[in-house]
This record gives C-alpha cells, sequence and structure tokens, in this order.
C-alpha cells in the first residue's frame, strides 16, 4: 500500500498501460474503488495503491467510474481552486487546472469512452491522471512553494504538455 507515501517510486514513473480489460483489471476496480472511499477520497489512480497501470476511479454526481487507460484528448479553460491528494495527507494547496477536459478511455467493461467532464470532476480526471504520468500534485506548485511540501514527496517539474491549457469549447 503506497496511499500516504510521496516518495513511492511507482508514484514517480508513468504507468504502463493495459493490454486488455480483464477480470483481474475489474477486480483491481473494485479494489480501488473501496480503498477510495475507505480514504475519503474523491478520485484514485492506481499507482496510488502501488499497480502500475494505467488505471483510474473517480466518483461522480451519479457513482464511481473506472477508466482504463485513460489519455486526455482536450482541454479548455482554466480553474484555480484547492486541491489535496491521498499520497500527500493532509495537504491542501491552490492549483491551476484546465476548467473542462475530454478523456479518452476504456471502461470497467473494456468498451471505448469518451468522457466530458467540467469543473470539479475535471479537476478530478486530471489529477489522477498526472498520477498516471508519474506526476505528483507538488509538481503542479510554483518553485517557490515546492520546497514547503510534507517530506519526501519531492517535486520535479511537471512535463510541458502537462501544463498545456488549450483555449476554446469542445
Amino acid at each position: 500500500m503506497v496511499l500516504g507515501a510521496p516518495g513511492a517510486e511507482v508514484l514517480r514513473r508513468r504507468s504502463g498501460p493495459v493490454p486488455s480489460v480483464t477480470d483481474a483489471i475489474r477486480r483491481l476496480i473494485a479494489d480501488m474503488t473501496v480503498t477510495m472511499r475507505r480514504a475519503r477520497g474523491v478520485g484514485l489512480a492506481a499507482p496510488q495503491i502501488g499497480v502500475p497501470l494505467r488505471v483510474l476511479v473517480a466518483d461522480t454526481e451519479t457513482g464511481p467510474i473506472a477508466l482504463v487507460n485513460p489519455r486526455l484528448r482536450r482541454r479548455w479553460g482554466a480553474q484555480v481552486g484547492p486541491e489535496g491528494c491521498l499520497s500527500i495527507p493532509g495537504a491542501v494547496y491552490q492549483i491551476r487546472r484546465a476548467l473542462g477536459v475530454v478523456v479518452e478511455a476504456r471502461s470497467a467493461t473494456g468498451r471505448r469512452a469518451l468522457v466530458r467532464a467540467t469543473g470539479f470532476f475535471a479537476r478530478i480526471l486530471q489529477h489522477e491522471i498526472d498520477h498516471l504520468n508519474g506526476v505528483l500534485l507538488l509538481d503542479r506548485l510554483p518553485a517557490r512553494r515546492r520546497s514547503r511540501g510534507p517530506r519526501g514527496a519531492r517535486a520535479r517539474p511537471a512535463p510541458d504538455k502537462a501544463r498545456t491549457v488549450s483555449r476554446g469549447g469542445a
């Protein structure tokens, strides 16, 4: 279990793709959903529990959603708001994110899924996809604030591509 270990190496590596959605992946999704809820989180990426695969779960207004091999296809607008992380307990920072996103992925059944999200749900998806890319919340902080992060949570610059915010609607 890696949840409260921001220095864990699995959190700093890009996760590997899931070749196909199998019963083992569906069990992983179920375990992740239980773990997220027990931790009182709103999203969880597989690396946060020590599994280096591109799988995330998130709570939505209509219930939990699982995305396998998610990819940000489009982003627009900007929002700045409070963001915490189950891997960095107790830390909450003001983070700039895209206001809206379109994410392409596979569902828990293996079907292609296109998810359009705005506001808080878009924030959750971007945060969890960051985890799949080896990017921590601290990496999104301005350089002057990174040095004040929790112990063991080494910050590094986020990839340029991850910082891009496109303009226009979806």
